[in-house]
């Protein structure tokens, strides 16, 4: 059995390196870019390694997602509840919709710690009987506050995750943080590390170099959402971040695949 949830971890990857394509957040807060999410895995899926998705989304869209890994949010998280976020789903519901893993939010230091980490602990008890890999998504304080993703805070927030027990971290790169600052996380976390891209920047050069940031530091991929569906070129964008993460491209050569 250890060898099924070795297996399915491994779908998400390619040589240890992987892009995900997080799609899940209609859930959570109104953003444009996800009308029509057929078109839009299809699109993306040349670049893709696997997607994050709802349950809703999964089961309507297994055609496109096939041949895909899939991971499941198994959390609502919502910015402005005093929860922060709170489990809904687990491996039974992974497993109906075909999916390789799970994903959940853990904010260490939130003022409901607790029962996040609660939540965090009971999803990766669930994966481990059903040989589910869980990807534990971690930000110190909650979500969207850069101010609070220190290399201090950053460091201690995947860690925790990994301490939890979990399979794969995905966290923010730190605020102000260097390549240097960022591999010395990497290192002290004994499971892989991914980087999220977090709220659309507008600014491709500064997305660009942030992931080849990470990827210099260790980093084991990305999973970028909102800066690519909600991009101008969605498969440019895409197109760039693969050639990062899987082809070792340079910013400058990435920035030029978007226009081509």
């Amino acid at each position: 059995m250890v060898q099924l949830k070795e297996d399915r971890l491994n779908s998400f990857f390619r040589e240890g390196r992987t892009l995900i394509v997080p799609i899940d957040h209609g859930h959570a807060i109104p953003v444009p870019g996800l009308e029509d999410p057929a078109s839009l895995i299809e699109a993306l899926n040349p670049y893709a390694d696997g997607y994050v998705v709802n349950l809703g989304l999964g089961q309507a869209f297994a055609e496109q997602l096939e041949g895909k890994a899939v991971c499941l949010r198994t959390d609502v998280y919502k910015p402005d509840n005093p929860a922060g976020a709170f489990v809904v789903y687990g491996a039974e519901e992974a497993l109906q919709i075909g999916a390789s893993a799970m994903m959940n939010m853990c904010f260490p230091m939130h003022k409901n710690e607790e029962g996040i980490l609660r939540d965090c602990a009971h999803i990766i008890s669930d994966g481990m009987d059903a040989e589910m890999p869980v990807i534990v998504e971690t930000l110190p304080y909650g979500l969207g506050m850069p101010d609070e993703y220190t290399v201090e805070n950053i460091g201690f927030a995947v860690r925790m995750a990994a301490e939890l027990g979990a399979d794969v971290v995905k966290t923010a790169f730190p605020t102000g943080g260097s390549v240097e600052d960022f591999r010395k996380i990497v290192d002290a976390c004994f499971v892989p590390v991914i980087v999220l891209g977090g709220a659309a920047m507008g600014d491709d050069e500064a997305l660009l170099t942030m992931v080849a940031n990470s990827m210099e530091a260790g980093a084991a991929g990305i999973a970028v959402g909102r800066n690519v569906w909600q991009h101008a070129n969605p498969v440019g964008i895409a197109k760039a971040l693969y050639a990062i993460v899987h082809e070792g491209a340079g910013v400058e050569a990435a920035h030029e695949l978007i226009s081509d």
